[in-house]
């Protein structure tokens, strides 16, 4: 009995090592591996001639087995068993390196890459800015690798969803634009619409961009680089700062021409060269100028980053992206779509009053009386029918402004598709560059949100600062519907 079980074993071994051979594993399954070490930060143990790399991981350094017993083969993959009797995944280590093995015996970094895809049971793993991060579990399940991670990636299906993000930020930014040819700046949908959009900016600004500058600044693979605990937060006053300063010297600038052209306008009865210096460097203009430069920067971002994630989560985010990029068109359009359509915007100057019929080459002032506009307070009525300010910045220059917007996030994807091969978003450096546009950004978003948007409007004399009951609810329930959309979708990008 003996013999013929010994019999039978060796037919067993050398069924399974011409099995192994036609499955793409030319190398005979050994029943044990043994004389287990460390080295390279990879359990190395040898079977006859053959040095073995198992994929294990013990609890510490000091706790590595000396062999592994009871292998076998799953398909073309080679397994033993552990210390606690479950499978472990073993590859031959001449062959560890070769990218054109057959599944299961890809390198390390490629295992990792397909393990990292898959959510393990208990894990929560999502994409941030091209950096998967995983919540749940424990400490040993989300085991995080900082070189970079081949994945398996649908080149022709980010290609075409480009022209899906294009057509979609174009509709977002677009449609306020053309609205306004069909309703006043000031009727009640843009007013909601203008609120939404002051909701999205700020939302996008805390939850989206300062979340993710905190997230790239407190990753592991950074180690001591950055051991200030408020670096996000740092960045984030920059910009604030930045954009404080800019708007700053924009409105000093704009005073300091309205002076100089009032003057010229008493020699000079032909001040229409002067009018369009002050409606060219306008404060509305600068203002625009801000957002727009925030905007773009996190917008490109968002497309480098999207198409380098993982195929698992590609489409889920795609999907988030493309609602964040239609909203934050909304935004920006219903801003762009204003300009120069109302008196603030047109900066009077000292002396001119309103004109009777009077034409300038670029502001025209007349008496007029307007059609009534939806729940106007009395306030807003007299202004409306005792000046109204023709456009004072062309279509051309609203669809330039609007056309930075609408290309800048597939600009991004395109580019983030020509780096597939060697995009790391774990290497430090590109952990740093992406925390700190990220926070930069956010700083400006905050200041454009919530000073020029928010108190503007409400506070500092714009159209909500004595309207009536009804567009005081409505534009507030804009805001709040702003806000609360995109911190929803903060959830999943």
């Amino acid at each position: 009995m003996v013999h013929i079980g010994q019999t039978v074993s060796l037919y067993g071994l050398f069924g399974l090592a011409i099995l192994g051979s036609v499955n793409g594993h030319p190398h005979p399954t050994p029943e044990e591996i043994t004389d287990c070490h460390l080295e390279d930060s990879q359990i190395h143990c040898v079977a006859g001639s053959e040095e073995y790399i198992v994929k294990f991981t013990p609890s510490s350094p000091n706790d590595i087995p000396t062999s592994f017993s009871g292998c076998h083969e799953h398909g073309a993959s080679l397994f033993c068993q552990g210390p606690d009797g479950s499978d472990v995944s073993v590859v031959v280590a001449h062959d560890h390196d070769h990218e054109d093995d057959h599944e299961g015996h890809a390198h390390g970094d490629e295992e990792a890459g397909t393990e990292a895809e898959e959510s393990t049971e208990g894990l929560n793993c999502h994409f941030h800015a091209g950096v998967e991060h995983c919540t749940g579990g424990d400490a040993e399940t989300r085991q995080n690798t900082c070189s970079r991670v081949q994945r398996d990636y649908n080149i022709p299906l980010r290609i075409g969803l480009i022209f899906a993000m294009l057509a979609t930020s174009t509709l977002g930014v677009y449609l306020p634009i053309f609205a306004v040819s069909f309703m006043r700046p000031e009727h009640i949908v843009f007013t909601v619409l203008r609120q939404f959009g002051t909701g999205v900016i700020i939302s996008t600004a805390f939850v989206h961009l300062f979340t993710h500058a905190n997230l790239m600044f407190q990753n592991e693979c950074l180690g001591d680089r950055i051991q200030y605990e408020s670096t996000a937060a740092v960045l984030l006053m920059a910009g604030l700062f930045l954009s404080f300063m800019i708007e700053y010297a924009g409105v000093r600038l704009v005073q300091w021409h309205r002076a100089k052209s009032a003057s010229k306008s008493i020699e000079d009865s032909s001040d229409g060269a002067s009018l369009q210096k002050v409606n060219t460097l306008s404060a509305e203009m600068i203002n625009i100028y801000v957002l727009e430069a925030g905007i773009i920067f996190h917008s490109f971002l968002i497309g480098l980053t999207l198409v380098v994630s993982g195929d698992a989560f590609f489409i889920t985010l795609f999907i988030v992206v493309v609602f964040h990029q239609f909203f934050e068109g909304l935004a920006l359009g219903t801003r762009i779509a204003a300009l120069g359509l109302t008196p603030r915007a047109a900066f009077p100057l000292p002396g001119t009053g309103h004109s009777h019929g009077h034409h300038h080459d670029h502001v025209q002032v007349t008496h007029k009386e307007s059609s009534p506009v939806i729940d106007q307070s009395p306030s807003e009525r007299t202004l409306s029918n005792e000046c109204e300010v023709t456009p004072t910045v062309s279509f051309t220059k609203k669809v330039i402004l609007a056309a930075l917007f609408a290309f800048v996030t597939p600009a991004g994807m395109a580019l983030g598709t020509g780096i597939l091969g060697s995009f790391n978003g774990n290497n430090p450096a590109t952990l740093i560059a992406i925390g700190t546009l990220d926070a930069f950004s956010a700083g400006i978003l905050v200041w454009v949100g919530v000073v020029e948007m928010w108190a503007q409007d409400w506070m500092l004399g714009g159209e909500l600062t004595n309207a009536r009951p009804l567009k005081t609810i409505l534009g507030l329930g804009g805001l709040i519907m702003g806000m609360t959309l995109m911190s929803l979708l903060g959830k999943w990008a």
